[in-house]
């Protein structure tokens, strides 16, 4: 759709502002159009002589809204809406510059679909825009998604087969509190009935999810995004405690949430209590790069790791 200043463009951004959030007022209306509140009431006036029902809804918490049942036109894009959606799917999965890739092959849909003055601007950025992969960057099935998020949704437990990155595989009943995308990657975070406990787990490394009858009961005041830092460094394989020669507002920085909890261990000390999957990525690319002395005092694994990249780096100055 385009941005334009003329009536009918002004109408149609007018039914699109009353797609994406019923209740807008005429002051709020007229602030996004950029014309009087009189002007604003003109142009919902037009969409309803053209039959699109308009109501009115009096009130503190009262707008305009479109009357429920309203078949509305197709979805539209404005030519940076379009631009930006491309960007993003490019930014996510390079894979798409390929139309037989499975996003790629949806995003050359919505393209086609396009005006033809918005979609040739999106089809060249797709065409000449390179995307370099990313080789560690693991993309969650689809399917496997949709089931968990459905099962969310009906808050139903569900029994997942996963396999860890050692190449472990189990399966267990859990309940799905939420689905959190962070640093582009997919989590699932639940109650594990296995482990009694909240677990965090990679979508992409789930194998298989099977909705159960069974429900239950979402945590109250449940923020994932916060549950989910917390225990990204919990429930592992290999246990791990290193103390810092450093307090804690130094530290921090330098720690990342899967790394495990930071705490204060006496003056100008502080202690990182977590559990980890890779001992060896845990020593070099986490542990390897922090500032500040340091000691493993708990986790044989995590020990053994260490000293295997001490023995490295001391060997290139032998």
């Amino acid at each position: 759709m385009s941005t334009g200043t003329s009536p009918t463009a002004r109408a149609l951004r007018t039914l699109e502002i009353l797609q994406t959030r019923p209740g807008t007022t005429a002051e709020q209306l007229a602030e996004k159009l950029g014309v009087t509140d009189r002007a604003a009431r003109r142009y919902v006036a037009i969409l309803r002589e053209a039959g699109i029902p308009v109501d009115s809804v009096r009130g503190p918490h009262g707008g305009y809204q479109l009357r429920r049942g309203t078949r509305l036109p197709p979805v539209s894009f404005t030519q940076s809406e379009a631009l930006g959606l491309v960007m993003a799917v490019l930014d996510g999965r390079p894979a798409a510059t390929d139309a037989e890739d499975l996003v790629g092959s949806a995003l050359g849909k919505v393209i086609q679909a396009l005006p033809p003055g918005i979609g040739v601007q999106a089809a060249a950025l797709r065409e000449h825009a390179a995307a370099a992969p990313d080789p560690g960057r693991a993309h969650a099935d689809p399917a496997i998604t949709s089931a968990l998020v459905g099962a969310i949704a009906s808050r139903r437990r569900v029994v997942i087969t996963y396999r860890s990155e050692a190449g472990r595989e189990w399966r267990e009943e859990v309940d799905p509190w939420a689905v959190v995308v962070r640093h582009a990657r997919w989590y699932l975070l639940c109650h594990s009935h296995r482990a009694d406990g909240v677990r965090t787990y990679r979508v992409d490394r789930v194998q298989a999810a099977e909705e159960r009858a069974a429900g239950f009961r979402m945590p109250e005041d449940l923020d994932p995004v916060a549950l989910l830092e917390r225990h990204l460094g919990t429930g592992w394989a290999y246990p791990t405690r290193v103390r810092f020669e450093a307090p804690v507002e130094r530290v921090a920085p330098w720690v990342t949430p899967p790394m495990g909890r930071l705490e204060p261990a006496g003056e100008g000390r502080c202690v990182l209590v977590g559990s980890t999957n890779n001992p060896a990525m845990y020593a070099q690319e986490w542990l390897a790069v922090v500032p500040f002395a340091f000691r493993v005092e708990e986790g044989p694994e995590l020990r053994e790791a260490v000293a295997a990249v001490v023995a490295r780096f001391a060997a290139a100055l032998a």
